[in-house]
This record gives structure tokens, C-alpha cells and sequence, in this order.
């Protein structure tokens, strides 16, 4: 833990009691952590300025430590230790978000209580306490306070914003929130259900396109069945059975005219009249 032995040899005689030393152990590791001390009590005064020294009165109370720190914008902290029995109990916050972290140590855990003027062997067990402080007092490295969270938050929402317009102007893009879902039939719905007679030859499907088909126009039908076929015009089986058919000519052989067996009238001379 490089720099602590300095700062602690600095303050050697103002540490006087085993929670002197924790206090300075978690000093270290606020500077460690980028933040400054900028003096001591609750309330800011004029000749504040940012060090990584303790203030010269840090230690005076024995039972409630005040200590103040800036990170590197305008965030202020606020730290309070304070001695119950054999406990520190550590509370940290944020002036400007109000946040509050709390910590509380076990000073015979981590100190030799008659070591305090030998740095060598005053900590026990100082990487446990080093990752108590990290990770339960002091705010997340990742998340940064104040202004600077307000500067990120930004940035954020710039970068998103950029992003969005590389999007739109891309001209082989389809964006996600205009695209529209393509339609699905209903899988309970017969492929031809929609025009289907028209597609259907045997008219299985109740009708054709025609508008009045002359087989099924409601009115009494002849025993004419095109399925047995037309003689001299279709064959037999020309139509299949139950096709719509339409007539395209008078059915029979010849159109209707005089028998000839008939004579013909007086002065017929003409085979075509």
C-alpha cells in the first residue's frame, strides 16, 4: 500500500489510540480513490484547499471524527467515524445526491493496539480492511457523482442520439420502429377461401366468377349433361362430370330448318335461301 506508511509517519503524533490508526488507514484509501481532504468539521470554511495531509485537528475528539473531501469536480463528501465500544462505525454521503454509505470495523480485528507507533506491524489482516472500505464505504468507481454523472448522463444521451441519425440516414436500412409486421393468413383460413371458385374448373366451391352461370341460375334445368358429350361437336367425357359448361353454340347437328323431305315451295331455286 504505497504511501500509506509516508502519511502515517506524517500524523504519527497525532495518532494516540487504535481508532486514530483506522481512521487514517480509511483517509488513505478516500485519496487512494481520487478524492482530496479539504478540512475537517461539517461545515466549509474559506482556507479550505485540497490535500492528501490530514487536517492539523483531525484527531482532536477521540469519539466522533468529521472529515470533509472533494472529488474532481464540485462533489463534496462528507465523512463521520464514530466510536462505540470496540467498533468504528464509518457513514459517508454525498452532499449533493445525499447518498449515504456506512461501514462499521472492528478495531481489534485490524489493529495492534500496542503497535501505534510502529507502522510495520500496526495493521493486521490490511488487505481485508482495504476491501471493506472499497467496497461497502466508499462510492462506486463506476458511477460517477454530481456533475460528472450529470456530464456522462450527456454524453449518453448524445452518442445515443448520434447513433439513431447514422441509422435513419442509412438508405439500406429499414428502422426498427417504423418497420411494419408482415402479414400473416390465418392458418384456419383455406388457402382459396378468398376467389377460390374462380380458380376452381369443377365449381366445387359453389359457383364461378360468372355473374349468372347458366347451370346454376336457380331456374328448373334440362336433362342436357355436357359429361355424355355433344354429338359431331364434343365427345363423350370432353367435360368432366359436375363442370361448369358454357354453351358456345345451339346443340344439335344442323340449325333448324325446313325437313328435307319436304318439297320445296313454288319457284324455291335457291339451296342458301
Amino acid at each position: 500500500m504505497a504511501g500509506l506508511e509516508v502519511l502515517y509517519t506524517c500524523v504519527a503524533d497525532s495518532i494516540t489510540c487504535p481508532q486514530d490508526a483506522v481512521v487514517c488507514f480509511v483517509h488513505w484509501e478516500m485519496i487512494q480513490s481520487g478524492f482530496r481532504c479539504v478540512g475537517s468539521g461539517d461545515v466549509p470554511r474559506s482556507s479550505d484547499k485540497k490535500s492528501e495531509l490530514l487536517p492539523a485537528d483531525w484527531s482532536r475528539s477521540k469519539e466522533l471524527y468529521s472529515l470533509r473531501y472533494k472529488a474532481s469536480g464540485d462533489t463534496q463528501l462528507l465523512l463521520k467515524a464514530i466510536a462505540v465500544d470496540s467498533t468504528l462505525i464509518f457513514n459517508l454521503m454525498n452532499s449533493s445526491t445525499q447518498q449515504v454509505s456506512d461501514l462499521t470495523v472492528n478495531i481489534s480485528d485490524h489493529v495492534n493496539s500496542d503497535q501505534l507507533r510502529t507502522f510495520d506491524s500496526v495493521f493486521k489482516d490490511a488487505d481485508s480492511l482495504s476491501e471493506k472500505v472499497r467496497t461497502q464505504l466508499l462510492p462506486p468507481q463506476d458511477r460517477p457523482t454530481g456533475l460528472s454523472a450529470e456530464k456522462t448522463r450527456r454524453r449518453e444521451e448524445e452518442e445515443e442520439e448520434q447513433r439513431r441519425r447514422r441509422e435513419d440516414s442509412d438508405p439500406l436500412r429499414i428502422p426498427s420502429r417504423h418497420a411494419r409486421q408482415p402479414h400473416r393468413p390465418d392458418p384456419m383460413v383455406p388457402p382459396f377461401a378468398a376467389g377460390g371458385a374462380d380458380l376452381d374448373p369443377f365449381g366445387s366451391r359453389g359457383g364461378g366468377g360468372m355473374i349468372v352461370d347458366p347451370l346454376r341460375s336457380g331456374y328448373p334445368r334440362s336433362g342436357f349433361d355436357p359429361s355424355s358429350g355433344i354429338p359431331d361437336i364434343l365427345p363423350p367425357g370432353a367435360v368432366p362430370p359436375g363442370a361448369r359448361f358454357d354453351p358456345f353454340g345451339p346443340i344439335g347437328r344442323h340449325r333448324p330448318g325446313p325437313d328435307p323431305d319436304h318439297m320445296p315451295p313454288p319457284g324455291y331455286d335457291d339451296m342458301f335461301m
